[in-house]
């Protein structure tokens, strides 16, 4: 295991690799800045899913569709350590439990903050619910933006990824995907 001290170095490396005066009053404290920043920002290696969605309600009979929506998200590209964020959509049809609509988020979130790629997040989270809820059915479909695409490379500022995993009647039936897709495109209140 790297400790702080260790890791806080590696970022003073990188900053004489960048700037010839590594030492000057605005960057004197930076290697602590970023390692502190990313223990926040890569808080899902230390988060479980069975903790987060541990706490089930009676669904009361409940058989349509629950969804949340527009769920901002921000991420860490593995292959360029560029930022990229956006909105998650996260669905399921309970059979007989419900799970406290915070615990989506914080679901999404969990996976989010790691060094990532957009698919294994929306897989990973479809993954979760199947897993932990036991589903009708589970849908999770990802919209984001990618800093690795808007700042270099091609340099494409309004592209849009959009990936998404379809479980169950979500995939087995295509009314019930229709029914998800209406109300992902309804208008906000």
């Amino acid at each position: 295991m790297v400790t702080q001290n260790e890791a806080e170095q590696a970022v003073r490396t990188l900053l004489a690799y960048l700037e010839s005066d590594p030492e000057r009053e605005g960057l004197r404290k930076t290697p602590k800045r970023v390692i502190d920043s990313w223990q926040e920002i890569f808080e899902g290696y230390n988060l479980d899913a069975g903790e987060i969605l541990d706490s089930t309600f009676n669904g009361e009979g409940y058989d349509g569709i629950v969804l949340l929506r527009d769920i901002e998200f921000h991420s860490t590209c593995e292959h360029h350590l560029q930022p990229f964020s956006g909105r998650a959509h996260v669905a399921y049809i309970p059979v007989d439990r419900i799970v406290g609509i915070s615990k989506l988020a914080r679901i999404v979130d969990m996976h989010a903050r790691k060094l990532q790629n957009q698919e294994r997040i929306t897989k990973g989270v479809a993954d979760d619910l199947e897993s932990f809820l036991n589903p009708l059915g589970a849908a999770v479909i990802i919209e984001a933006s990618h800093g690795c695409m808007r700042c270099r490379g091609v340099r494409k500022q309004n592209s849009i990824m959009t990936t998404s995993a379809m479980r169950g009647v979500f995939f087995e039936k295509p009314e019930a995907r229709q029914e998800l897709m209406q109300l992902i495109q309804s208008h906000p209140l």
